[in-house]
């Protein structure tokens, strides 16, 4: 059984150290707003932040990233076990379109799913954080070309040493590991020209002590001494340790083999992502015999959030989503949604992809029903969501994956260009959705 890693960080070096060793991890930005960690940390232990050493720092920093992904991730769980009404499935490739192939309570339908609720371990969640500390001090991300100029050149022909914090979280069971690594790095000689060259690249500004071994100031190193997988941010042989002291084998998160023979089937949307994009395990296409191409290896879903009026209690408009041009069937209106990662259930994959796009907050909804298009080997679930008594969702897009995002009175949604299948299955929402009782 493959566990899913889910990284807490979106350096594009340790997602690459981690791919390199055989494991795709899931992204999942922590957000974590760093100086603010550190003064807490120091306020709780009664100093002043100047007072916190480097190994320290990343220590707090590496708990507080992933600390707040497995904050969200449980938020999620938390809504999906609250999920009330009745899961309906339609199977329109056995049955056709608009039949009913079965009906299931939800709390019985995700009891049944494979996913983060049911787990017995996993997912991992990792989280890092790297400083580099030169004569005393912790050097951080210089931000800017001045700032990593004076530090390049107090470095040369200099050593320093660049800690690395690493906090491991197994979601299941809620346990955590922790360590950082360290490594004694050496500066070459080189010119002041050669400094301004390279921060002129970009390079050096947004990485711990204004260096990058895997890059173009490797060439300025002379010598490191210690870990220095954990130089690029992410530390294997600490990582492995942390893994199996939960008492998992480390093949067990391997699956970039697996990932890439599940990508064969994947053809290129008629319009580019944008470049940053970062391809994640469930993200692909699947030949479907209904003759269309699918996205979500694992399947799809979305939340359909619908809030009623104040007055009545009656459902009065729902949150839509206008795609983003170069998305499958860009510039149509549906559910904020997406593929399904590896390791979650269909609502678990509506919940996180919903916020991801639209800030929709698990702990603002709840899940009142759901729909699932199965053809088989994909499938397509709508979530049914109403806003919590007490709550109130502010939708904002958190992504590039909307041109807009508009709460769309009930007798409005027909009017505008819908995505296919929502199109298609609109009318019987809609009825759904009438037939929720008013809030007495």
């Amino acid at each position: 059984m493959t566990i899913p890693l889910i990284l807490a960080s979106q350096s594009p070096s340790r997602r690459d150290r981690l791919v390199r060793a055989g494991i795709r991890p899931t992204i999942r930005v922590s957000q974590v707003d760093e100086p603010a960690a550190l003064q807490t940390a120091a306020a709780e232990q009664g100093v002043s932040l100047h007072f916190l050493p480097a190994r320290e720092r990343v220590a707090i920093l590496a708990g507080a990233k992933a600390g707040a992904v497995q904050e969200r991730l449980l938020a999620v769980i938390d809504a999906e076990s609250r999920a009330a009404g009745e899961q309906v499935v339609s199977r329109p490739l056995e049955d056709g379109y608009g039949s009913v192939h079965s009906r299931l309570p939800m709390d019985r339908a995700v009891a049944g799913e494979q996913g983060m609720l049911n787990a017995g371990v996993g997912p991992l969640v990792i989280g890092c954080d790297s400083l580099f500390e030169f004569q005393g001090e912790p050097l951080g991300k210089p931000h800017t070309p001045e700032r990593a100029l004076e530090r390049l050149k107090s470095m040369r022909g200099e050593t320093g040493t660049l800690w690395t914090g690493h906090c491991l979280i197994d979601l299941a069971t809620g346990r955590r590991a922790n360590a950082s690594s360290r490594a004694q790095v050496t500066f070459g000689d080189y010119t002041d020209a050669d400094m301004a060259a390279y921060v002129a690249t970009g390079e050096p500004l947004e990485v711990a002590g204004s260096f990058t071994l895997e890059g173009q100031g490797s060439a300025f190193i002379r010598s490191i001494e210690g870990d220095p997988s954990g130089v690029m941010g992410l530390s294997l042989p600490t990582m492995r340790s942390l893994v199996e002291g939960l008492g998992i084998k480390w093949p067990d998160l391997w699956n970039e083999r697996e990932d890439r023979e599940r990508q064969q089937a994947v053809r290129p949307q008629a319009s580019a992502a944008p470049a940053g994009n970062v391809h994640q395990p469930g993200d692909g296409w699947i030949d479907c015999a209904c003759g269309r191409l699918h996205w979500g290896l694992n399947g799809a879903a979305g939340v359909l959030l619908a809030r009623r009026d104040p007055d009545s209690g009656l459902v009065s408009e729902v949150l839509l989503q206008h795609r983003a041009t170069w998305s499958a069937e860009g510039g149509t209106w549906g559910v904020p949604g997406g593929a399904i990662a590896d390791g979650e259930s269909p609502v678990e994959g509506a919940l996180r992809e919903s916020h991801e796009e639209a800030n929709i907050s698990p702990e603002d909804i709840d899940v009142v029903g759901s729909y699932v298009e199965d053809h088989g080997p994909w499938a397509y679930t709508t979530v049914f969501a109403m806003e919590r008594e007490g709550h109130r969702v502010e939708p904002r897009m958190n992504d590039d994956e909307s041109l807009e995002l508009a709460w769309v009175p009930l007798d409005q949604v027909a009017d505008r260009k819908l995505l296919g299948a929502f199109g298609r299955d609109w009318p019987a929402f809609l009825n759904r959705l009438k037939a929720l009782s008013p809030v007495k």
